[in-house]
């Protein structure tokens, strides 16, 4: 059985494929700015959360130009759900460049809160939007009729969304300690931190009473 070619160039198409897809929104919308697309980690292991994609001006700098170039994040997760979704992706952050070109104040709260004046942004790129606690108006899907004139669009991102990043896995503990450690003492009244897994495998004994450290909230029997 003849294995099947590699797609060494997958990911060469996916990013034309979504420049190609701003290309059609300033088409339609010739004030939002250009930018730099960027697929990247959208996953935050800490907080659980996925960011599906940002727009953060000036981060690009051109050598030949006087001017810089903003830049807007595509979640590499979020890019398994689908064209019709990583459009939607694409003008949500396309409202948040036209509020800079217009220099609305769209959001609040470091960016994270979607005010009305974000909402009425993004029905002019053709989103609906609806509201969601805590975050205000930033719950945005692509209507039928955006689906229909962005149709060429969406073709082509179909075509090109074959792979997508894995979403970070939260550890069971954050870095430098474990949430299951047990406050052990022993018999000198010395103490330590040790997982339960690892006291379970063997007594620990105290270099100074030779005694086995045990968990505090034992009680004598």
């Amino acid at each position: 059985m003849t294995a099947a070619p590699v797609d060494r160039a997958a990911a060469s198409r996916l990013v034309a494929a979504l420049e190609h897809a701003w290309t059609a929104i300033r088409r339609h919308h010739p004030e939002v700015p250009q930018v730099v697309i960027v697929v990247a980690s959208g996953s935050d292991p800490r907080s659980r959360r996925l960011n599906l994609g940002h727009f953060a001006a000036g981060r690009w700098q051109l050598t030949d130009q006087a001017t810089d170039r903003a830049e807007v994040l595509v979640s590499g997760e979020g890019l398994q759900r689908g064209p019709v979704d990583v459009l939607g992706t694409l003008l949500h952050e396309a409202a948040h460049g036209l509020a800079y070109a217009r220099k609305i104040g769209d959001t609040s709260r470091q960016g994270r809160y979607h005010n009305r004046r974000y909402a009425t942004l993004a029905r002019e790129l053709g989103l609906d939007v609806a509201h969601l606690d805590p975050i205000g108006w930033s719950a945005t899907s692509v209507s039928e009729q955006t689906a229909t004139r962005y149709a060429a669009v969406l073709a082509k991102l179909a075509e090109a969304l074959v792979l997508w990043r894995r979403a970070e896995r939260t550890s069971p503990a954050g870095p430098g300690r474990s949430r299951n450690a047990l406050a052990c003492t022993c018999a000198c009244g010395r103490r330590i931190r040790v997982a339960r897994s690892v006291l379970e495998l063997a007594p620990i004994l105290c270099g100074g009473c030779a005694q086995p450290f045990k968990p505090e909230d034992d009680e004598p029997g």
